[in-house]
């Protein structure tokens, strides 16, 4: 299977799960790049294009019950939601003793850097060590076909939020 049919299996296999919400910008119409085209409409929130909007969004999801998986359609983007990423869905559960532990799935893409499909410097930045730095959860590189099925699995098991970081240059 090519790594795009890879991650349409897995977030296919991840919306089993009824408590499962898909959060992003363009998801009903481009479906996560085809990626989501077998979820059902009623598991996808369309928000506005707005990254720290959202993943304040899925916090409070995740504090209700759901499990939100959050679209970054490129990783640049994720600056935009470094706030509630790194001060609250990190702290969370440090700051209010336990008490709270939002889970949390990012799915973020490093966009694509061959021609003639390249998207530019703003665009195609890997800021995975960075945010492995900031952020206390699970940050996985999924550099080929073999590690999506492994890591979305850890992902809808662990306790924990997690980051799962694709490639474009590879679907």
């Amino acid at each position: 299977m090519s790594y795009k049919d890879e991650l349409t299996k897995a977030n296919t296999k991840l919306a089993q799960n009824p408590q499962v919400r898909f959060i992003g910008y363009g998801l009903k119409k481009g479906r996560a790049l085809g990626t989501l085209k077998e979820v059902a409409d009623s598991q996808i929130i369309e928000m506005p294009v707005a990254e720290n909007l959202m993943m304040g969004f899925a916090i409070g999801l995740s504090l209700k019950g759901y499990l939100p998986v959050v679209f970054i359609e490129r990783m640049d983007f994720l600056m935009n939601a470094m706030d509630a990423m790194v001060n609250h869905l990190d702290k969370i559960a440090k700051i209010s003793h336990g008490e709270f532990h939002p889970k949390v799935i990012i799915r973020c893409i490093v966009g694509n850097t061959k021609k003639p499909l390249y998207t530019g410097a703003t665009h195609t930045q890997d800021l995975t060590e960075g945010i492995r730095q900031m952020v206390s959860f699970p940050v996985w590189k999924m550099k080929d076909e073999g590690d999506i099925e492994v890591f979305y699995d850890l992902a809808s098991k662990t306790f924990d939020s997690v980051m799962l970081v694709e490639y474009k240059d590879l679907a």
